[in-house]
């Protein structure tokens, strides 16, 4: 699990233009993505949008970009540019969008599953610690459930899963019994009032402490994982034959998925048994063996990147 879980996909100037940045692997990810210069590719996460003008810069006039966010905010970083086609909907919805455009195959899908910048610097979105303002972390302001939802309403057991699953903290059981004996007394519906509830059950750095739990919360408000399966799930039916898909995480729940996936089809560890020999039709091939990660000096440059993998696999 990564430990600096306050990630951000955004962070460094972009050595051409002063008013975007650099995500992380982007170097990494265009040369992964193998792109066509009359491609079709898709950025499931456009956030500030500097994946989506890398892949843009190498395409020619015939060339498309199907720009994926759930966020409405993105929308502000749009380019300027006929060839984006920018979708204001979760990736998890990533077939049925590219049919309603009249898409049936494309050449590369990207998938940067950090958090923007900007999300984690808007304080009034409650991605931060750092803030004060209302406990949301909704990345689509249109769904319902909110972290305050999940805090007020969560039974102890619900409450102890996620946090040990998604945030591994280690008293996950204590701040489970403990959030759901407070809340009878405290209202929770800022930062502030949740860090003051949980406040004698922090152990360890504080900071580090509450940044698995602000993870853990997100994650389930934003169903992350459930998004993630869906989505890699259509990746064999929407790339064509020689397409690649490229995926950057940011803790081991997000990276097992993927290379699960991109391995076997599946989401979980499938045991090797020498005595059977079963004839599995491989539909992905693998393109690294192991997980791109960032260079030195990516990581002198901006620390944040230092969780992030990049897996690849092409479409047979």
């Amino acid at each position: 699990m990564n430990k600096n879980t306050e990630n951000v996909s955004e962070s460094t100037q972009h050595p051409s233009a002063n008013d975007y940045h650099v995500p992380v692997l982007f170097y990494e990810c265009m040369d992964a993505l193998d792109i066509k210069p009359e491609g079709i590719y898709v950025d499931c996460t456009f956030g500030g949008g500097g994946h989506s003008r890398g892949i843009l810069e190498r395409l020619n006039e015939n060339g498309r970009l199907y720009a994926f966010d759930q966020d409405a905010d993105a929308k502000q970083n749009l380019p300027d540019d006929e060839r984006v086609v920018f979708v204001p909907a979760n990736f998890r919805h990533i077939q049925r969008f590219l049919r309603l455009h009249k898409v049936q195959k494309v050449d590369g899908i990207l998938a940067d599953l950090g958090v923007s910048s900007y999300q984690f610097d808007e304080g009034d979105r409650g991605f931060s610690i750092r803030f004060e303002g209302p406990l949301d972390m909704r990345m689509d302001r249109r769904q319902a459930l909110s972290a305050a939802d999940i805090i007020s309403t969560y039974s102890e057991q619900q409450l102890h899963k996620l946090f040990e699953k998604y945030g591994e903290v280690t008293n996950s059981i204590t701040l489970a019994k403990h959030i759901v004996h407070q809340r009878k007394q405290l209202p929770v519906q800022t930062i502030g009032q949740f860090k003051a509830l949980i406040s004698s059950v922090v152990k360890g750095n504080p900071n580090k402490y509450l940044a698995q739990v602000f993870q853990a919360l997100r994650m389930e408000v934003n169903d992350e994982m459930g998004a993630l399966k869906e989505m890699l799930e259509q990746v064999p039916s929407v790339l064509k034959t020689g397409g690649r898909v490229a995926v950057i995480t940011f803790h081991s729940i997000e990276d097992r998925m993927v290379k699960n996936f991109f391995k076997q089809g599946t989401f979980e560890e499938v045991e090797e048994n020498p005595l059977l020999s079963v004839e599995k039709e491989l539909i992905l091939k693998i393109i690294t063996k192991k997980p791109i990660t960032a260079a030195d000096a990516e990581l002198k440059r901006n620390s944040r990147s230092r969780s992030a993998k990049l897996r690849v696999a092409e479409r047979y």
